[in-house]
């Protein structure tokens, strides 16, 4: 966030003008704990999230494995693609023969995702398993090619592979990039001799990868997750973790162990939206729970993965009778295994079975899981909408029971479906409490107006039941504003004033979804935006960014008039909340103006005397449809300064008109 100078906030003509509204905070009345997992981040493989995404992989079908063995490659010459390979759950490769003269060309060529993008004096990893399978020596020449260039070679950087014997090996080598170039390709020629040659496993990555990992993940994407400072970090989804149907399932077991033989998965986002329809979108399952959980080390999250509760996706296969489209009740036992298997991969001993991959993969100490979800957005039928009765929690309660016995300490996390109010939730909610989860996990995608009318949504929760987790949301606008804009991220700041208000009973809140690529998107609005080369931040991943960063240790009583400053009647689209953060000695207040009319405001800091200066943090703009892109990256970011804070009669004062449609922070040494 940019500095600049010392300004005063106070604006007398404006204060004179309005109506002052004045904000009570009690500095010396601790509230409940604002939890460390309050404010996280949840991914799932949509938009091109990973493959071709944070996933830094840049051969698309590196295993041959899509259903379309060939589709992303262009193959010429004399070759075979073949099912008898090295890897047992990724059997397929290509076998490459001399073309019958020595001016033609036997190979492959990559398209990569949208294009194989490369950077100027940036070195790239390439590795292929390979063998001569008649016997003796046969040489490969790699490429990084552009097939629209006027120039007199395509190729712009290559090197040469030596691959020598029958039985299969991995070969690795260096390419660096002479330029940059968006839109490449890379190319494969058996040259030499021409003698036989098998290849599998084709893979590209940057050699500068987040932590320098050789299965690493595109550093920049890495790195702005990274500052978002995550409490806890949901994965893998979200709808995949359904499928549309059992077998489209995330399944976890799938995606650990060596990347070779991680089998492919189909992803369901490809043809979920026939106007954004991608029928190349697979998952490698390269970004698998193990590098899932090193990301959560990474990052100082916890981990939150989500597993199958054998209901495959209840808004595609709404009948929970039809056979084979969801699991029965009494044929759970698989499921409920695979769930137990899964904390013990986590936290499992070396000598365990589970443990032992762990080890095996690198990290032998535990990654000390605390949390699961069961089930994504699963729901039960009253009798006026089918009748089929607790289809979601007659399972969560088979594995809540097998959880509990081994496992007692492992939180459990429910839902209530996919909705924020209706039938389906009101009927959810209460058997959450029934079925003693430790979290529930709510979804929410809506317009403006549900928004700006929902800021008391937890004032009026149950505090004795399970704690929230709002795992899902995002003011989407109405009238075809359902796009990353200005003024729904705003909505979204004020929306999270009564998260944090309400902190003793909603201790997770996480955004969503986290990434597009803005050739490859599916799904909008969404926090990161990025191409092959470029990345850019939107105004929501700023507001997430705000709040985790200055989430404080304790709520403190902020009100107006008696009442919290939640957008009620009188208020002016005004929205608050307070944090002391016990670490650093601060007070810190949210304010919220959704009007669009600049707001005098008077500060009263009660439990403090004295001036001293507060650090603010502004995030203003004029234009509400206005967003960040990659060309304008900071169009709209945050903007740091100071003002004055007055000594009052009874308690500190702060003094500001709070432009119109702002969020702005306070930050007030105690």
């Amino acid at each position: 966030m940019r500095k600049f100078a010392t300004i005063s906030l106070l604006t007398i003509g404006l204060s004179v003008a309005a109506q002052t509204h004045v904000l009570d905070v009690n500095t010396k009345k601790l509230g409940a704990p604002v939890q460390p997992t309050m404010y996280g981040i949840f991914f799932e493989d949509i938009n091109y999230a990973a493959d071709g995404g944070l996933y830094a992989e840049m051969v698309k079908n590196r295993s041959f494995e899509f259903p379309q063995s060939l589709m992303g490659w262009r193959a010429y010459g004399n070759f075979e693609v073949r099912s008898d390979g090295p890897f047992e759950r990724n059997p397929h490769y290509v076998r490459l023969g001399y073309a019958g003269h020595n001016d033609k060309f036997t190979g492959l060529e990559n398209e990569g995702f949208f294009g194989i993008a490369t950077k100027k004096d940036a070195t790239y990893r390439f590795s292929l398993w390979a063998r001569c399978p008649e016997g003796g020596k046969s040489t490969l020449e790699v490429s990084f090619v552009d097939n629209d260039t006027m120039g007199e070679d395509q190729r712009f950087a290559r090197v040469n592979i030596n691959i020598e014997g029958k039985e299969w090996k991995k070969y690795t080598a260096e390419i660096k990039s002479p330029r940059t170039e968006a839109k490449g390709a890379l190319r494969i020629f058996l040259t030499g001799k021409k003698v036989t040659t098998d290849v599998e496993h084709i893979s590209l990555f940057p050699v500068d990868t987040w932590k320098g990992r050789e299965n690493g993940m595109r550093k920049d994407l890495a790195q702005a997750l990274y500052d978002m400072r995550p409490g806890v970090f949901r994965f893998p989804g979200g709808c995949i973790v359904e499928g549309v149907n059992l077998e489209s399932r995330y399944q976890w077991k799938n995606s650990v162990g060596p990347v070779e033989n991680r089998p492919l998965n189909e992803n369901r986002w490809h043809y979920t939206f026939g106007h954004r329809f991608y029928p190349d979108y697979f998952q490698s399952y390269g970004l698998g729970f193990f590098e899932f959980f090193q990301l959560c080390e990474d990052f100082g999250s916890e981990a939150l993965p989500v597993i199958s509760c054998g209901l495959s996706c209840q808004f595609q296969n709404p009948d929970p009778t039809k056979p084979g489209v969801h699991v029965a009740l009494d044929s759970l036992d698989s499921y409920i295994q695979d769930a137990l298997d899964l904390i013990e991969f986590a936290n499992g001993p070396v000598d365990s079975q589970w443990g032992k991959v762990r080890a095996e993969m690198g990290h032998p100490e535990p990654f000390n899981l605390k949390y699961l979800g069961v089930g994504n957005e699963q729901w039960d039928y009253d009798e006026q909408h089918g009748g089929f009765g607790p289809v979601f929690t007659a399972r969560l309660k088979k594995f809540s029971d097998a959880i509990r016995a081994k496992y007692p300490n492992i939180k459990l996390i429910g839902t209530t479906g996919p909705n924020s109010e209706g039938w389906d939730f009101d009927l959810l909610q209460p058997r959450m409490k029934e079925l003693k989860v430790d979290l529930y996990d709510e979804h929410y995608y809506r317009n403006e107006n549900w928004f700006l009318s929902h800021g008391l949504r937890y004032d009026s929760y149950d505090r004795k039941g399970p704690r929230v987790f709002a795992g899902e949301y995002a003011c989407h606008g109405a009238n075809n504003h359902k796009w990353n804009h200005y003024y729904t991220s705003l909505l979204e700041a004020a929306h999270m004033t009564g998260i944090e208000r309400n902190a003793d009973i909603v201790h997770m809140a996480t955004y969503a979804p986290l990434f597009a690529h803005v050739e490859g998107w599916q799904w909008r609005p969404d926090a990161i935006w990025f191409d092959n080369l470029r990345m850019f931040k939107s105004v929501s991943y700023y507001v997430q960014q705000l709040y985790a960063v200055n989430k404080g240790t304790n709520v403190l009583p902020l009100t107006m008039q008696g009442k919290p400053v939640a957008g009620q009647e009188g208020q002016d689209g005004l929205f608050a909340s307070s944090v002391f953060d016990k670490a650093t000695g601060e007070v810190i207040i949210k304010v919220v103006n959704t009007s669009d009319k600049a707001q005098p405001l008077s500060i009263q800091l009660q439990g403090m005397k004295g001036t001293r200066t507060a650090q603010i943090i502004t995030l203003t703009h004029d234009g509400d449809d206005d967003e960040n892109t990659l060309d304008n990256p900071e169009k709209i970011i945050p903007i740091e300064g100071s003002c004055q804070v007055d000594a009052g009669k009874k308690s500190s004062l702060l003094l500001d008109d709070i432009p119109a449609k702002t969020f702005r922070i306070y930050k007030v040494k105690k």
